[in-house]
């Protein structure tokens, strides 16, 4: 694997066990990084890690609660007791919640998305900071909806908390530019097969969207690339 072109790197990836999170982590690994993965679900991430490493990569699997503040601070430790650097950060986890009128969201549903989408992104970005800064090409990759950027009818609370994610990741690479090589990237999956996705459009045919795995060659090549930080990627 030293041939390949991530060789050497580590990668994090949240919500690591199905979807976009899945395929951007065997992507990662196909490319040579070590992948670390994270989620709640223990099978998921079992099966991600064998996929990887009968490929012939490496991988860490890391079942962990995202709104457990602890636990990420856990994990950090873990992380930086075995490597000395992070050089790819991919939040992805998310939650979609109850697609609703502004008025009829639910505050306790809110409260638990907002610390999901925001609040654990920046927990997160805390937890590795020290990390990425000793990485010469760290990359936080920040997956995004278009609803975080342009208002849709019933999609208010899980569009509100895109655009807080959007404007706290894009404010962390504003601050790292001249004292770091931490570069953020926004990155926006469009219509992808997921089952997050199916439950947003239940009536809709999954085979007349891209896969996860067109996502997941998006944000290798964006990592691979010199893109500059505050970049947003729209993947087609």
């Amino acid at each position: 694997m030293s041939d390949l072109p991530l060789s050497g790197k580590v990668a994090l990836v949240t919500g690591a066990s199905r979807g976009i999170g899945a395929a951007t982590a065997r992507a990662l690994g196909a490319a040579g990084a070590h992948v670390i993965l994270t989620a709640r679900t223990t099978g998921g991430l079992e099966a991600v890690e064998e996929h990887i490493h009968a490929a012939g990569g490496s991988a860490t699997i890391a079942p962990l609660d995202l709104i457990d503040g602890e636990s990420i601070g856990r994990l950090a430790a873990a992380v930086s007791g075995r490597w000395s650097a992070l050089d790819y950060l991919v939040l992805n986890a998310a939650t979609l919640g109850t697609l609703a009128s502004v008025p009829a969201i639910d505050a306790k549903e809110f409260a638990r998305m907002l610390m999901l989408n925001v609040g654990a992104q920046q927990a997160l970005i805390a937890a590795f900071d020290p990390m990425l800064r000793a990485s010469r090409d760290a990359r936080v990759i920040a997956m995004t909806s278009s609803v975080g950027a342009t208002p849709r009818a019933y999609w208010g609370a899980y569009g509100a908390s895109k655009a807080a994610m959007e404007i706290l990741v894009a404010a962390y690479g504003e601050e790292m530019k001249a004292i770091s090589a931490i570069r953020t990237h926004i990155v926006d999956p469009g219509a992808t097969r997921t089952a997050m996705r199916a439950r947003a459009y239940p009536g809709e045919d999954p085979a007349t969207l891209k896969t996860p795995e067109t996502v997941a060659q998006a944000i290798v090549d964006l990592v691979k690339s010199d893109t500059p930080s505050g970049y947003r990627l729209q993947v087609g």
